[in-house]
């Protein structure tokens, strides 16, 4: 890396306002406005709109331009898209037969290996150029993984909160002596860390913002989120913000990226044309659309939380038959399971 260069994935701009900034401004909003957010007892239900249609459910079909609506990576790994989808359904209706709670800590961790793994490959990412040493990014790796499971082995010892990923008691409770000594070496990573980082950029004579960057937000977001606060509009806005909006930001950049390197002569249809500044508006509305479908469908079929957001789907018979729910359930939830499986390997495909 020269003296000048940062290591950015598209460009300082972009990755700025949507990689590294969104965790820090979500925490410092969620700090500012803290008695405010700690008075409520309930999320509202506008809050919930937009992080969880908005942001969480969004995010996850970002995922379909990246994998099932490119015919080249369909072509490529055909087995992979199409095993990856069964394999999650029907796993997921063998554990919901069995008993529902199962299937609710399957998806739980699964959703935590996919939000920890985000984080370690935006590391990964933002210190591909550095000229290491073997001790030098195993600390990096150390430190990003301590900013993320720490604060979830708090939480695992502190149960139970006012919050949950999914659904109560999807997280197995921990003895506190895991705690004591999980902060421990969470406090000698990020501390052996900082007195790396701050040697080799003074040998270096420059900082890496990004991936400096990167850790504290991780670090701040995930700490302030679960362990600062035990609220649940604080737990959803950071959880969500500081991980949906980046994922988002990154399958355009890919993708616009990839529309680039196709060939003047392709058909229309081959090329992304939704990833331009001046259809960036359709790509959020085509996320925003598939969100909210998924999302009536659980209420109209499963939860009859928010029946004023969903009234279109108000009409649909509510299903409480366990052996329609063994089926059912795992089927509504096919979008997150397959986009936490696809995601550990569409990075590392190529």
């Amino acid at each position: 890396m020269s003296r000048t260069a940062q290591p950015w994935i598209y460009s300082a701009r972009l990755d700025s306002a949507f990689i590294l900034a969104p965790a820090l401004v979500i925490t410092a909003l969620v700090l500012v406005l803290q008695e405010p957010i700690m008075a409520l007892s309930a999320m509202p239900a506008w809050s919930w709109a937009l992080l969880i249609i908005g942001v969480d459910v969004a995010h996850v079909y970002s995922t379909l331009f990246r994998t099932y609506a490119d015919p080249d990576e369909l072509r490529q790994h055909p087995a992979l898209y199409l095993l990856t989808p069964l394999l999650c359904w029907a796993g997921g209706a063998l554990l919901y037969s069995v008993d529902a709670l199962w299937f609710w800590r399957a998806l739980t961790y699964l959703a935590v290996f996919h939000f920890v793994r985000q984080q370690y490959g935006f590391m990964m990412l933002y210190s591909r150029t550095e000229q290491a040493s073997r001790w030098r990014k195993r600390l990096d790796q150390a430190a990003i993984y301590a900013a993320t499971l720490y604060p979830l082995l708090y939480w695992h010892t502190h149960l139970p909160r006012q919050f949950n990923w999914f659904v109560a008691d999807d997280f197995v409770s921990l003895p506190l002596w895991f705690d004591r000594m999980g902060l421990a070496v969470y406090a000698l990573l990020l501390g052996g860390y900082c007195i790396k980082e701050a040697h080799d950029s003074w040998r270096r004579r420059l900082i890496n913002w990004p991936k400096n960057l990167l850790l504290l937000g991780t670090a701040l977001s995930w700490g302030v989120g679960i362990v600062l606060f035990n609220n649940d509009l604080a737990f959803t806005a950071l959880n969500v913000v500081a991980h949906g909006v980046p994922y988002i930001a990154l399958i355009w950049v890919f993708c616009r990226n990839r529309a680039a390197q196709q060939p003047h002569d392709a058909p229309p249809w081959r090329v992304s044309l939704l990833f331009t500044l001046r259809l960036l508006p359709l790509y959020l509305l085509i996320l925003l659309g598939l969100a909210y479908l998924e999302e009536g469908l659980w209420d109209g079929l499963v939860w009859r939380d928010h029946p004023g957001l969903f009234r279109l789907f108000q009409p649909l018979p509510r299903l409480t038959e366990p052996a329609t729910l063994a089926w059912l359930v795992p089927l509504l939830a096919l979008p997150q399971s397959t986009h936490y499986a696809l995601d550990a390997f569409i990075w590392r495909l190529k």
